[in-house]
């Protein structure tokens, strides 16, 4: 799922794998590098159901989807934070794009939903960094969606969703 800031994504996504019925692992990419951070990440821990396993993992994304049991239903919250936290470590354009496509990949027989950010649709970015960021991300969703069984678009707590380009 693909969407603004606060449009419903994460909740969508959670509210699908409660009712696949499936064990739910949720893999978590956020890391508290301030204390509003640290609370956004402890709210989130605190709604999501006790039995589901939870794996955070900011950087080494294909390892965690493929630790876990292709009979689980698997959460990606987020691929956003994910590209930051590569970019931030000083890994390639290239290098996170060629990653996404693997970790695509390797969900592409497993029931999950993914949740990143739109950002491309604003003005350009004044810097480099910025528009680097913007879009790396936006091939990673590219990426994603490629492979997905499903895309859907939120805008508002609703979602849309999107056709296949074939």
């Amino acid at each position: 799922m693909l969407g603004g800031a606060r449009s419903g994504k994460s909740d969508l996504a959670c509210r699908l794998a409660a009712e696949s019925g499936r064990d739910v692992t949720l893999i978590a990419t956020a890391t508290a590098g301030d204390a509003e951070m640290a609370e956004r990440i402890e709210r989130h821990r605190a709604s999501r159901p006790a039995q589901w396993r939870t794996i955070e993992e900011p950087v080494e994304l294909e390892a965690a989807v493929t630790s876990s049991d292709e009979e689980r239903y698997v959460i990606i919250d987020c691929l956003t934070l994910w590209v930051a936290n590569l970019l931030g470590a000083d890994v390639s354009a290239d290098e996170v794009i060629a990653r996404a496509g693997s970790v695509a990949a390797a969900l592409e027989d497993m029931d999950a939903a993914v949740v990143t950010n739109e950002v491309g649709l604003g003005i350009v970015p004044a810097n480099e960094l910025a528009r680097t960021y913007r879009d790396t991300l936006g091939a990673v969703n590219a990426a994603f969606a490629a492979r997905a069984q499903r895309a859907l678009l939120m805008v508002a707590g609703r979602s849309l969703e999107l056709a296949s380009p074939r």
